[in-house]
This record gives C-alpha cells, sequence and structure tokens, in this order.
C-alpha cells in the first residue's frame, strides 16, 4: 500500500467554516477499536495516533488513496503527511 497523497490541508476551524458546520465530534467504533470524525451528515478518517493522545495540534487533510483513487477527509496531527514542518514562524 502506498503513502495517501494530500491535496489540501486545513486548520480545524477553516474546515467547519469550509463544510458550514459548527462542530466535528470524534467518536471510535466500538468493535474495531478505530476513530472517525462526523461533520454534519459526513464522515472522516482519524489518524491512529490520536486513541494515544499524539495529536496536540490537530487539522484536517482532504487525502487521496493511491491505491484506489479514493478521496477523503482525514484529521491528524499537523506537520505529519505532507512535508515535515521545519520551523512555525
Amino acid at each position: 500500500m502506498e503513502k495517501l497523497k494530500f491535496l489540501e490541508t486545513m486548520t480545524v476551524e477553516e474546515f467547519k467554516s469550509k463544510m458550514s458546520v459548527n462542530k466535528i465530534e470524534v467518536k471510535q467504533n466500538p468493535y474495531t477499536g478505530k476513530c472517525f470524525f462526523v461533520y454534519g451528515f459526513e464522515t472522516g478518517a482519524v489518524s491512529e495516533k490520536f486513541i494515544n493522545g499524539e495529536i496536540s495540534n490537530p487539522v484536517i487533510s482532504q487525502v487521496c488513496s493511491p491505491d484506489t483513487g479514493d478521496m477523503f477527509y482525514m484529521l491528524h496531527q499537523k506537520g505529519d503527511g505532507g512535508a515535515p514542518t521545519l520551523a512555525t514562524l
């Protein structure tokens, strides 16, 4: 499986504004243990790091799976996925 292709990354507030929603809820599937987020009537993926408390600066990215071509939104730690963050100014 190839790495996801990151198409666009935004802050949680920017995402909520873009999607015209007031809140995002992170939920956990009780059968699989995997997390996902809900915005309005839609859902998105959540990085596995969330369950371990490793997300201190969350962002949401639109990503594409190179294997299937599926596009979806994913909540993850800022700096994970795309190019590494070398500095924040």
